[in-house]
């Protein structure tokens, strides 16, 4: 990083040739989309390329800088296509016409999510955004929060015990 500071194409090149295949992946995974994940992997590197003071060892490793670019920047990228198809009156957002029941019902049930989530310990909440929103794998979980992966796959289970605990006692759902 210290020579991509120094603006040496070399430097930026060999990071690119060690970690844009795992950029790309993770981004392909988020967006669900290559074209969007293309964009996000140029996105990541031209951000380092311009920024290299964004890079703080002591922060974490370079890898986990560049999959937390990416991962971030693939979620936003996800948001505006999903704000950009409601604009235009997209019919792919909803494949079904729903109720007005069914909307209610949906709206209920995660308003009792996000107060469940909010139940949560932060570390708990964010293991869990990053593994079930965000798509990520255990180890990938544990890189980008820079924790052993035992400790991410605790904090997931004792995380998901909490939410159904707090979702039958809303009566959202059944013990079963």
């Amino acid at each position: 990083m210290l020579a991509v500071g120094r603006s040496d194409q070399d430097a930026i090149a060999e990071i690119y040739r060690r970690h844009a295949g795992s950029v790309l992946n993770l981004a392909a995974r988020v967006a669900g989309s290559s074209a969007l994940a293309e964009e996000v992997t140029q996105e990541v590197f031209t951000t380092i390329w311009r920024s290299p003071a964004t890079f703080d060892p002591d922060r974490g490793s370079l890898r986990t800088l560049l999959m937390s670019i990416a991962h971030r920047r693939a979620v936003d990228l996800v948001r505006s296509e999903v704000a950009r198809k409601r604009r235009e009156g997209g019919s792919d957002v909803h494949s079904e016409p729903r109720s007005a029941e069914g909307e209610v019902l949906q709206l209920m049930q995660a308003q009792h999510v996000q107060q469940a989530m909010g139940a949560l310990s932060e570390d708990e909440r964010r293991a869990i955004e990053l593994a079930y929103f965000g798509g990520h794998t255990y180890r990938e979980v544990a890189q980008l929060l820079d924790q052993p992966e035992g400790t991410v796959k605790t904090r997931i289970r004792t995380g998901l015990r909490r939410l159904r605990t707090e979702m039958v006692n809303a009566g959202v759902t059944n013990e079963n």
